[in-house]
C-alpha cells in the first residue's frame, strides 16, 4: 500500500468530518480528564492510590453499561448516539466549570466528591461513544479502505491526546497557581465543535436485526462471535493484559512529583509523550501499513511497549523519561491499528455495535482498571517497582498469547479484505 492510497481516504468528505470530530472530542476528553487528575492530586491528596480510584470510578459504569450500549448501537442511529454523547459531555463540562468557580457554593464543601461524580457519569457516556465510533466509521468508507481508516482514526485520537494534557497542564499550573476553570471552559467549546462535525455526517441506515431477538439473545451473539473467532480473541486479549499491566500513564502525576520533583506544568508534556510517539508511528503506518506481517508486528509492538515501560520506570531525568514514554506510545499504536483492522474486516455490519461493546470491555475499561491496578501496586510495592512489574507482566503476556495461539504471528490482513 502506498502513500497515495493512504491519502485517498481523505477525499471522502464525511470521513474528513469524522476525523475532525474524533480529534476535537478526544482533545476535550483528554483535557478534561487530565484536569480532574491534577485537581484531585494537587488540591486534595498526593496519594497514588487516589489516582487509581479515578480510573476505577470510570471503569465500573463503563463495564456495566457497555453491553446495553452495544445493543443500542446495532438497532438505532449511530450518529445520533455520538451527538447525544457530545451533549452529555458538554453538560458535564459546564457543571465542572461552575464547580471550579464556586458557582455552586454548597458543592465546594464536598471536596473532590463532585469530581468523582462527573468521572462516574463520564464512564457511562464513554461506553456509548466507544461502541458507536468505529461502527459509524465503517459505514462511511468502503471496505478496501478499512486499514487506512484505522490509521487515520488512531492519528486523530493521538493528536488530541497530545494536545489535551499539554493544555491542561499549562493552564492548570500557570504562574504556579491553579486554574481549573480555564480548562473546563475550553473543554465546553471543544465539545460543541465535535458535536458540530458529527452533525455534518449524514445518518446511515440502521443494520438489519434478527426478528424477535431479545436483548440477551442479541448480546450473546456478539459475545459468541468474539470467543469463537480465535484471531479476534487473541488480539483483544493481548491488548487487554498489556494495557492492564502497563498502566504507567495513570501514575505520571505522582512520578513527576516524587521522582522527577517537578510541578503540574511539567506533567502535561510528559503525559503526552506516548501520544506523540503514537502519532509518529501512525505517520509511518499510513505509508506502510502492517498488513502482510500484521501478526509479527502485533506481538513485537506489545513486547516493545513492555520493555520501554520498564525503562521509563528507572529514569530520573525528565527528557529521558519523556523519550521512554514516547517509545511506549509508538509501539502501542501498532497493536491499536492491527486490532482495529481485524475487528473492521472480521465483523459483519449488523454486529459491529455488539462486538465493539465486547472490545470496549476488553480494551476500553482495561485502561481504567489498569490505572487502578497501578495505584494498588504503587501503594504496596512502591512507585518505581510497580511500573517495572507492569512492564515485565506485559512481556510475559506476549509470550503467553503466542504460546496459546501460534497462528497469530502468521496473520496477514490482506487475506481478510
Amino acid at each position: 500500500m502506498s502513500l497515495t492510497n493512504s491519502i485517498e481516504i481523505l477525499k471522502h468528505k464525511e470521513f474528513r468530518w469524522f476525523v475532525f470530530a474524533r480529534f476535537f472530542l478526544t482533545l476535550a476528553i483528554q483535557m478534561q480528564m487530565s484536569t480532574i487528575y491534577l485537581q484531585i492530586y494537587y488540591e486534595y491528596t498526593k496519594e497514588e492510590l487516589t489516582l487509581g480510584l479515578i480510573g476505577l470510578t470510570e471503569a465500573i459504569p463503563f463495564i456495566i453499561t457497555s453491553f446495553f450500549s452495544g445493543y443500542l448501537a446495532d438497532i438505532i442511529n449511530r450518529k445520533k448516539i455520538l451527538v447525544i454523547g457530545c451533549i452529555a459531555l458538554l453538560l458535564g463540562s459546564l457543571f465542572l466549570f461552575s464547580y471550579s468557580i464556586s458557582f455552586f457554593k454548597d458543592l465546594s464543601s464536598l471536596g473532590m466528591t463532585p469530581l468523582f461524580f462527573v468521572v462516574f457519569l463520564f464512564g457511562i457516556v464513554r461506553s456509548f461513544l466507544a461502541v458507536s465510533t468505529t461502527p459509524l466509521m465503517s459505514q462511511i468508507i468502503p471496505r478496501e479502505l478499512y486499514t487506512q481508516s484505522a490509521t487515520w482514526n488512531s492519528t486523530a485520537w493521538h493528536i488530541g491526546a497530545i494536545l489535551g494534557p499539554v493544555l491542561a497542564g499549562v493552564l492548570y499550573g500557570y504562574n504556579n497557581s491553579f486554574h481549573a476553570n480555564w480548562c473546563y471552559g475550553i473543554t465546553c467549546v471543544l465539545f460543541l465543535i465535535a458535536m458540530f462535525f458529527y452533525a455534518l455526517i449524514r445518518s446511515k441506515p440502521i443494520p438489519k436485526k434478527a426478528v424477535g431477538e431479545s436483548f440477551i439473545q442479541s448480546m450473546s451473539v456478539g459475545i459468541k462471535f468474539v470467543f469463537k473467532n480465535k484471531l479476534v480473541l487473541s488480539a483483544l486479549s493481548l491488548d487487554l493484559f498489556a494495557v492492564l499491566f502497563g498502566g504507567a500513564v495513570a501514575l505520571i502525576p505522582a512520578f513527576t512529583d516524587k521522582i522527577l520533583h517537578l510541578g503540574p506544568e511539567s506533567y502535561g508534556l510528559l503525559r503526552t509523550a506516548p501520544a506523540i510517539g503514537a502519532v509518529l508511528m501512525a505517520f509511518y503506518l499510513a505509508v506502510k501499513p502492517p498488513a502482510k506481517n500484521a501478526g509479527i508486528s502485533l506481538l513485537f509492538g506489545v513486547a516493545a511497549f513492555g520493555v520501554f515501560t520498564i525503562l521509563f520506570a528507572i529514569c530520573t531525568n525528565y527528557w529521558l523519561a519523556f523519550a521512554m514514554l514516547l517509545f511506549t506510545g509508538a509501539f502501542d499504536n501498532i497493536s491499536v491499528v492491527v486490532r482495529h483492522s481485524i475487528l473492521q474486516l472480521s465483523t459483519p455490519d449488523e454486529m459491529r455495535g455488539r462486538v465493539a461493546a465486547v472490545n470496549s470491555i476488553f480494551i476500553g475499561s482495561s485502561n481504567e482498571i489498569g490505572a487502578f491496578e497501578s495505584g494498588i501496586a504503587a501503594r504496596f510495592l512502591g512507585l518505581v517497582p510497580s511500573i517495572v512489574f507492569g512492564g515485565a507482566m506485559t512481556i510475559l503476556v506476549v509470550f503467553g498469547i503466542n504460546k496459546l495461539n501460534p497462528e497469530l504471528k502468521n496473520l496477514d490482513l490482506t487475506k481478510l479484505e
